[in-house]
C-alpha cells in the first residue's frame, strides 16, 4: 500500500492524524493520477474538513515553497514517490475589533 511509501519529512499531528492524512493521500492516488494534483489537494482537505472540523489547506505538487501559519498539531508534509503533499489547518491573527488597538501602549501615543 502507498502508506508505507510515504516519506514524512515534518509534523507536529499526532499518530492517528498522521495516519489519516497518508491514508487519504494513499486513497486519492487510487483516483487521481499523480498529475492531478489540485484534485488530489481537494480530496484531501475536504476529507480532513469533514473529520477535523474546518480550516484545512493542501498543497500537492513535485515542486513548490511554503511559509505559512499553521494550529498546532495540525501541520504534515511528506512525499509519496516524487509527489509532496502539505497539509495544515490554516491559523490567523486574533482579530481586533474596529476602533480598538491591539497594543495598549500605541493607543496612548495616538490619542
Amino acid at each position: 500500500m502507498l502508506e508505507g511509501k510515504a516519506v514524512i519529512g515534518e509534523t507536529d499531528m499526532v499518530k492517528a492524524m498522521q495516519e489519516d492524512a497518508l491514508h487519504l493521500a494513499a486513497k486519492a492516488l487510487d483516483f487521481f493520477d499523480v498529475t492531478e494534483a489540485t484534485q488530489i489537494a481537494q480530496f484531501i482537505k475536504k476529507d480532513f474538513d469533514r473529520m477535523y472540523g474546518g480550516g484545512w489547506q493542501c498543497i500537492v505538487g513535485t515542486n513548490f515553497g511554503s511559509f505559512v501559519t499553521h494550529w498546532s498539531g495540525c501541520f504534515i508534509h511528506f512525499c509519496i514517490g516524487n509527489l509532496s503533499i502539505l497539509l495544515f489547518r490554516g491559523s490567523t491573527g486574533q482579530q481586533v475589533p474596529h476602533g480598538s488597538h491591539e497594543f495598549p501602549a500605541l493607543k496612548t501615543i495616538i490619542d
